[in-house]
């Protein structure tokens, strides 16, 4: 599998497309005016301690004081035991006798701040690698809950091996991550080196800057790309900003050298988005409806609970008979439905109706085709088998916002219902309403404001409907079209 990697860089955003066998397969976009706090390190002075409330105010130079919560504390534990943060009903030393005002503190953010609400802090630092987590303050190793317990220990032991004697290695604790769990000792080795020469360059800062400095931000996409994107299949990637190429060259050169060596500088005329037409698939990947190259196409819902992706036939009408209709186009559905998950970024439950094949081998090949397509997403996914109803039920990993929820916002007209009334039914609707207001006020005329649709439907099919109701009510009822009103928005003015 062949890999490349565009970035197409501006002051306002970044933007990153994963390419694979001539297709893009990833996007990911970043606006530094969106970019959030949690993960940020900063020397922070205490500002206030309020022993009432188990809190203390952090000036880290922001425009509001941080909130650091004695829960969020770390706290050393006796000999032989890891280092962790206070837990629930576990006794805890008060925050007054842990923190003092004027202090100076290394915390980190844990929650970004949300109206009037500063930023939520902790004490106990951890860094985030590809592979690994890294925790400085601690001396444990461990593996995520997430990975099945029969590979756990095996993983723990080599993850040990690795990190060596903490006494003479550098110290601190590990936890891997859910996607190293594949991961050669190579690329683990890697990211240890990466994630200690970081807390090294936090340490100095630490010593180095006065309180109320930021010492470490968490990656910004160009550098993740490095850190997240690129491996061993990776042919190259082009970047068309050469004050970045040469930003994110050094920094690849002092931290990920192999990945470094891949970066060129794109000097072309066109703008590099258009080598592949991404812009034109960024738009495919925002609408709900993907055709396949047979004639089929999915349907693509999002909701707030879960994802639906409906297979149908389309306009393929197959060469033998209904079955092989049927089973060519769910195996080719497979590919794209894989490939659509990646590239819109879709997360947590999806419901895959495939087509109803009648044939067990041919549900047996199709669910063995999405599962070969799946190991492709370096994000963790887990699909099982065709149940009762004909549905495959999965799960894939939410690392970030999905494409539509990053680039889209709910519809002022429909608020993201996804459909409005007919203008038949806003007729109606009205009618009803005026009738309501007649029976309580006694204006000399009614006005009803209703966008053009709505005005041209009561001028000429409803134009009967609405004399009659100026009859019942005895008051004449005038129409205005708003040019900015919405096909559901009206009002009704009484004069």
């Amino acid at each position: 599998m062949q890999q490349d990697i565009l970035i197409n860089w501006s002051p306002q955003e970044t933007r990153v497309a994963v390419i694979e066998h001539g297709a893009v397969q990833e996007l990911h976009i970043e606006r530094p005016l969106e970019r959030g706090l949690v993960g940020n390190v900063y020397l922070g002075r205490i500002s206030r301690v309020l022993p009432g409330m188990q809190s203390a105010f952090i000036d880290i130079g922001l425009e509001r004081a941080a909130f650091l919560h004695v829960a969020d504390v770390w706290q050393r534990q006796p000999d032989g035991e890891a280092p962790t943060l206070a837990r629930k009903g576990e006794p805890q030393r008060p925050i007054e006798k842990q923190v003092f005002e004027g202090q100076a503190l290394m915390v980190q953010v844990i929650k970004d701040p949300i109206g009037n609400k500063g930023a939520r802090l902790s004490t106990q630092i951890s860094i985030a690698g590809r592979l690994l987590v890294f925790l400085p303050q601690d001396e444990h190793v461990g593996v995520s809950q997430k990975i099945p317990g029969a590979e756990r220990d095996a993983l723990r032991a080599r993850l040990q091996a690795l990190v060596g004697d903490r006494s003479t290695g550098g110290g601190g604790g590990f936890i891997l991550r859910t996607n190293g769990e594949d991961s050669s000792d190579a690329e683990l080795a890697e990211d240890i080196a990466y994630l200690r020469k970081t807390w090294a360059r936090i340490r100095q800062a630490a010593l180095r800057l006065p309180a109320m400095s930021l010492l470490h931000q968490d990656l910004d996409l160009l550098q993740r790309v490095l850190r997240d994107l690129v491996g061993e299949h990776t042919q190259g990637i082009r970047i068309d900003s050469l004050e970045q190429f040469q930003r994110l060259r050094m920094f690849g050169q002092e931290f990920m050298p192999a990945a470094a060596g891949k970066l060129q500088h794109y000097k072309g005329e066109r703008p590099i988005f258009d080598l592949y037409s991404i812009d034109e698939e960024i738009a495919k990947a925002l609408g709900r409806r993907v055709d396949l190259k047979s004639g089929g196409y999915l349907i693509v819902d999002q909701t707030e609970a879960l994802t639906t992706i409906d297979v149908n036939t389309g306009g393929f009408v197959g060469v033998r008979n209904f079955d092989d209709t049927v089973f060519k186009t769910n195996l080719e559905a497979a590919g794209a439905i894989a490939r659509q998950l990646r590239l819109r970024n879709l997360g947590g439950v999806i419901i895959v109706d495939f087509i109803d094949m009648a044939q067990s081998a041919h549900q047996e090949a199709v669910l063995a085709e999405f599962r070969r397509q799946l190991v492709r997403d370096r994000v963790k996914t887990m699909a099982g088998g065709f149940s009762q109803l004909g549905l495959v039920e999965m799960t894939r990993k939410r690392t970030r916002e999905s494409l539509a929820h990053m680039l889209c916002e709910p519809c002022p007209a429909c608020q993201g219902k996804g459909s409005v009334k007919t203008a038949r039914s806003l007729c109606y609707d009205i009618l009803r309403e005026i009738l309501r207001e007649a029976r309580q006020f006694n204006p000399r005329e009614f006005r009803v404001l209703a966008s053009a649709q709505v005005v041209e439907l009561f001028l000429d099919e409803e134009s009967q409907h609405l004399a009659g109701l100026s009859d019942f009510i005895g008051k004449p009822i005038s129409l205005q079209a708003g040019s900015a009103l919405g096909q559901e928005q009206y009002d009704i003015v009484l004069l």
